[in-house]
């Protein structure tokens, strides 16, 4: 049975708290533009005294300013977004020196932590046993179906196997997907594979390739383009299986965010690259578990947005897990510094992954 981990929060009656000082502001001058010396946030909870109590912003994310409101709570901006008369918090100190403290261990267990100076594998590759990260991804994903918010990072993998298409298909069907980022490919491909059964003109079981298949995913995009939004298509053509009509059936939200390098694009595919990352910090928001899918650009921006805890509704601090799953080892060991107990990576095709996964959950 899962069971999530355990928060331990600051003891705010030491006397280092306690004599604090209250954090620092200053209010924004030009929009866009914060202060000198603000201070900027990490994917850890972070505490900051504000009238002699210790707040924490109900979500974060890396790389932003942390914004004093009116009514005395604290919200997480990107600079870009910061407006004229923002009051931003100051300080570049994180150990309670000016009213800060980073707190990185708040999930951590003392009892399980490694005393041996010399282990091996620290890392993770295509040696590692991922057994225990299998078995432990499917009690997670129960727990989060019925308690949590799942997002799902994909690249265009997916779309080039007939199998891992239904697996996810699947996913989706029974609730294991509460949200889907990606690109334009991955939609194009899978609606090409809907249409024709190909991804880039190959067969997706035989792999097989058709003269003139190169066409296939054009004509796609260019059928949507007339139909005008995905949905539209969808309906105009009959189309009856893939992940992004699993998606549309049962009104799972996606956002896809473009490349120059895309075709088309597909209508709901947003060019503007900040545009894009807003839609996508709403998703990852919500999130409380972000499975990342072979797309090393999308996983690092993803992993950049998530902090690596969230607040309840009953104001309980938990978790977000983030899993990365990746064929090359470089892409997966980028986010390992976020801490082992909110990122999990496994090097392996998704294909491979997916299908463990759905018969791990015993729902294909």
């Amino acid at each position: 049975m899962f069971t999530l981990p355990e928060y331990h929060a600051p003891d705010f009656s030491l006397e280092k708290f306690k004599n604090a000082p209250d954090a620092r502001w200053e209010e924004v001058g030009i929009d866009g533009v914060a202060p000198e010396n603000f201070h900027s946030t990490s994917m850890y909870p972070e505490y900051f005294k504000i009238g002699g109590e210790w707040k924490l912003p109900k979500q974060s994310r890396m790389d932003s300013s942390v914004v004093l409101e009116d009514d005395g709570t604290l919200k997480v901006i990107e600079n870009r977004n910061l407006k004229k008369g923002d009051k931003v918090i100051l300080g570049r100190t994180e150990n309670g020196e000016e009213g800060i403290y980073l707190h990185t261990a708040g999930f951590e267990n003392p009892e399980e932590t490694q005393k041996d100076q010399f282990v091996f594998r620290q890392g993770r590759s295509r040696e590692t046993s991922y057994a225990r990260d299998y078995d432990r991804l499917f009690e997670l994903l129960n727990y989060e179906k019925e308690h949590g918010n799942i997002l799902w990072v994909m690249g265009p993998a997916f779309a080039f196997d007939a199998d891992a298409r239904r697996a996810m298909e699947a996913m989706i069907d029974h609730g294991y997907v509460d949200g889907l980022m990606a690109g334009n490919a991955l939609v194009t491909h899978d609606l090409e594979g809907a249409m024709f059964h190909t991804a880039l003109g190959q067969d997706i079981y035989t792999q097989k390739s058709y003269v003139n298949g190169h066409y296939n995913h054009l004509d796609v995009l260019n059928r949507v383009r007339k139909s005008g939004s995905i949905p539209q298509f969808i309906e105009d053509y009959k189309i009856d299986n893939g992940i992004i009509y699993s998606c549309v059936k049962n009104q799972v939200p996606f956002v896809l965010t473009g490349s120059i390098r895309d075709d088309g694009p597909l209508p709901e595919v947003i060019g503007n690259a900040y545009d894009g990352q807003n839609a996508m910090i709403k998703m990852t928001e919500k999130a409380t578990t972000v499975i990342c899918l072979a797309t090393m650009l999308h996983t690092i921006a993803t992993g950049n947005m998530t902090p690596s805890y969230t607040v309840t509704k009953d104001q309980k601090v938990r978790p977000v897990f983030l899993y990365t799953v990746d064929a090359d080892e470089f892409v997966v060991n980028k986010l390992l510094d976020r801490g082992s107990l909110s990122a999990t990576t496994i090097v392996t095709n998704v294909q491979d992954f997916i299908m463990l996964t759905v018969r791990g959950l015993g729902i294909l």
